[in-house]
């Protein structure tokens, strides 16, 4: 980027290759202002619809998180290659948008653009996102008959896809394949067998995964926390909370959460409320409502109410604390106090959002598979 300021103030025209590096460089170092800055400049110059430039702004702006910007720059687009589609589907998958990323596929197919191993990774990710195991499935039967191999992206979307499907033994299936594993591998497998119960495996697998020398991560310190927590593993929770600041990695608020969710179950609730006070950060609902949780299933109601109270206080329209508060009295047997938090949420017209299902109809997105079937 200084490069590019120095080659303005010496007068030197920057054009439609000059400018695609530049922007892809603010997307790398985080640089928003100036790659908002370089927009301005595609504009004026009159090259924001070249295919290259315009590739590098949605690329941007994507890694930015500012995924309708890049949409503002895709559709303003005359034409559009698969590099420029490819880039849209990724950013919709990226940041948590799987029903739009699934609409940009179905242009995708209807415009005729080849389908790749990049395109199958973000659609992956959107099926894991969903929960769509057999549309997952058919993908991974997709990605084998086109003999795309088990490379380090495909491999850890489909590990992951598998994982948030909560099909385990897929995941490992597809981990013991690959023929070459990185971090983001190790913590697909370690998360899901942590979040799922599987104590033992998660716990071995970050050992082996130590032994032969990978560094963990944030993803994989999450997953043997959220094991420990399951296990009821205090001792050992501890120690890996340590073990977090031997390599390197920040704890962030929901490393937290595992920590006080582990101290709750175990009935330690005062030393998770020192915890808590003990934060170098602010806690949020997820760190609280650990502690709230714990308090519930011990019975606690002096640490109930006062947490219950601190998350009132920080989301005062979120039914789910009040309702939190009232079984806290009730489950105590204070049936006089858990009526008056009801009453009281009535008279702030606070109200429970009743619970929902999400299901894999089998004609949810038959297009989908009809579409990998038809390349």
């Amino acid at each position: 980027m200084e490069l590019f300021l120095q080659m303005k103030k010496s007068d030197v025209q920057p054009d439609v290759f000059t400018l695609p590096l530049v922007l892809r460089a603010c997307a790398g170092s985080g640089g928003t202002n100036f790659g908002v800055s370089a927009h301005g400049s595609c504009v004026k110059m009159g090259i924001e619809k070249n295919l290259f430039v315009a590739s590098a702004l949605v690329f941007m702006y994507v890694t930015f998180g500012r995924v309708f910007d890049a949409r503002v720059v895709f559709d303003g687009m005359p034409d559009r290659d698969a590099v420029l589609w490819t880039a849209m589907l990724a950013g919709y998958a990226q940041h948590g948008e799987p029903m739009l990323g699934l609409y940009m596929f179905r242009k995708m197919v209807d415009v005729g653009v080849e389908l790749d191993g990049v395109v199958m990774v973000s659609l992956l990710s959107i099926c894991g996102q969903l929960g769509w195991l057999k549309h997952g499935k058919s993908v991974h039967g997709w990605c084998m008959r086109r003999c795309l191999g088990l490379g380090l992206s495909l491999g850890n979307a489909l590990a992951d896809m598998y994982v948030k499907c909560s099909a385990l033994s897929y995941a490992h299936k597809v981990f013991n394949k690959m023929t070459a594993k990185d971090v983001i591998s190790w913590s697909a497998l370690i998360i899901g067998y942590g979040l799922g119960g599987c104590v033992d495996t998660a716990l071995e697998l970050f050992n082996l995964m130590c032994t032969q020398g990978v560094k963990p991560n944030e993803v994989t310190f999450l997953g043997v926390l959220s094991a420990c927590v399951h296990g009821g593993m205090v001792d050992r929770a501890r120690c890996y909370f340590k073990m977090m600041k031997n390599y390197g990695v920040v704890a962030e608020l929901k490393h937290y959460a595992c920590m006080v969710d582990c101290l709750g179950r175990a009935g330690l609730l005062e030393e998770a409320e020192r915890f808590i006070e003990e934060m170098p950060v602010e806690p949020d609902g997820a760190v609280l409502g650990a502690l709230a949780g714990g308090c519930r299933v011990h019975c606690n109601v002096e640490v109930g109410e006062r947490i219950a109270k601190k998350l009132i206080g920080l989301e005062p329209e979120r039914a789910g604390y009040y309702v939190l508060l009232a079984n806290i009295y009730a489950d105590a047997g204070r049936f006089d106090d858990a009526e008056r938090v009801w009453d009281f949420m009535k008279q702030r017209n606070v109200s429970k959002v009743p619970g929902c299902s999400l299901i894999e109809s089998k004609k949810g997105l038959q297009v989908m598979v009809n579409a990998l079937f038809s390349k």
